[in-house]
């Protein structure tokens, strides 16, 4: 051991009493009101836990139940590429797409569909019960294909 190495055992300032006077006045660093500025206040730390541990909803607006919408459907995206690709000149439905084995289905059923213009198009296709954007449409039409 050396002398600089010398550490005193108990310190001589003593910690700062807050809340009586002097440098921290009015809420005496404890925000304002509530439980948590009472003097004799200690959450239970497991409880701290649990709080910390709960999501924080975010990006909902005022009114959640008004402003999200649980019950809308999002289409599944099929680029006219994948059409291209896997269709030889027929009728292109929902159905179709699930036994082309290009889109899964929803609890049994043939989901929402939705063609995309992504890619190029020289097939005749007859394109029915989906949605389709306006690029995927005139790319269609171009080829000699029909949107219903």
């Amino acid at each position: 051991m050396q002398l600089h190495e010398l550490q005193p055992n108990n310190s001589r300032t003593s910690a700062k009493r807050v809340g009586r006077g002097g440098k921290r006045g009015k809420t005496s660093g404890k925000g304002h009101k509530g439980q948590k500025a009472r003097a004799g206040n200690s959450s239970r730390p497991e409880m701290r836990d649990i709080i910390k541990k709960l999501p924080k909803l975010r990006g909902h607006g005022v009114n959640r139940a008004r402003t999200v919408n649980s019950e809308r459907v999002l289409p599944v995206v099929v680029n006219v590429a994948t059409l291209e690709a896997v269709f030889e000149g027929k009728e292109v439905t929902p159905k179709a797409l699930v036994a082309a084995g290009i889109v899964n289905t929803r609890r049994g059923k043939a989901p929402a569909v939705k063609i995309l213009g992504n890619g190029d198009l020289s097939k005749k296709l007859s394109v029915s019960g989906c949605q389709v954007s306006k690029s995927a449409q005139e790319k269609i039409e171009k080829a000699g294909g029909t949107v219903a």
